[in-house]
């Protein structure tokens, strides 16, 4: 990988850039193609950087539905036609006791990273504000529905279902632009939500903040172009488009923004 990639990119973001070389010099000694696990969005625009500046090859996303977050890709060698069935992802429904309680996003996700399956074997989670569905990656299924029986003290059972019966997403993201005086995290966090920053600094301290889905403790932290972050208690924020500077040189950003 041409060293001079690493320079546009986060220390941590290394290793994955790494893995993206990787997979790029498989698709073109074996000429077939290569799809990855679930990405992030900042996942997502890493690696399409690196293929268009270091590559020939083709690419595409597919998450399992049109506004999906998190995506799988296929890099492929020009001759090859993907199609949706390349992605493997399957859909699961998962079904509970609807009239006696009630499931959350945050519920589902800690139960499936405590039974040991990584992020990156499963897409979005979605929900019309009763039914919860969840994309999985086919290769890992089976051992997810072995594993989950149970959401907290909710026995669960994860099922199979065609694309057809697909929910509908209750979409709560609203789009925002804000102007901020730094790209550093408790800045942002204390913008969005009107919060103080001494606020802001004490949920990022205490664990309560997390950078596309790792828990991070620096209130100083350095933002990129389609982060997301988690404020447990407050929501979520995506940064979409860094739309320059004003006179003042403050930053101009456009933000998916999600509020509990």
């Amino acid at each position: 990988m041409n060293a001079n990639v690493y320079q546009h990119f986060r220390k941590d973001e290394h290793p994955f850039i790494d893995s993206v070389g990787d997979w790029i010099e498989k698709v073109e000694s074996q000429y077939a193609p290569y799809l990855t696990e679930f990405l992030d969005p900042r996942q997502a625009y890493i690696l399409e950087t690196i293929i268009r500046q270091n590559s020939d090859l083709s690419f595409r996303f597919y998450g399992g539905y049109e506004q999906a977050e998190r995506k799988r890709c296929l890099i492929f060698p020009d001759y090859y036609e993907p199609t949706t069935e390349d992605f493997n992802i399957n859909l699961i429904e998962i079904v509970y006791p609807v009239k006696f309680t009630s499931l959350s996003h945050g519920k589902i996700l800690g139960t499936f990273m405590n039974t040991g399956i990584k992020r990156q074997y499963f897409g979005d989670i979605i929900s019309d504000g009763e039914h919860w569905q969840i994309f999985l990656a086919e290769e890992t299924m089976n051992f997810v529905i072995a594993q989950v029986d149970k959401i907290g003290k909710i026995a669960v059972r994860l099922e199979e279902r065609k694309y057809t019966e697909i929910i509908v997403p209750k979409d709560e993201w609203t789009s925002e632009r804000v102007t901020v005086s730094s790209m550093r995290l408790d800045n942002l966090i204390s913008t969005v939500y009107n919060i103080s920053r001494q606020r802001s600094k004490q949920l990022i301290e205490s664990g309560k903040v997390k950078i596309n889905w790792a828990e991070n403790l620096r209130p100083d932290f350095p933002l990129e172009l389609l982060d997301i972050v988690s404020i447990r208690g407050f929501g979520r924020i995506q940064i979409q488009e860094l739309e320059g500077k004003t006179k003042k040189e403050k930053y101009r950003l456009l933000l998916g923004v999600l509020r509990k």
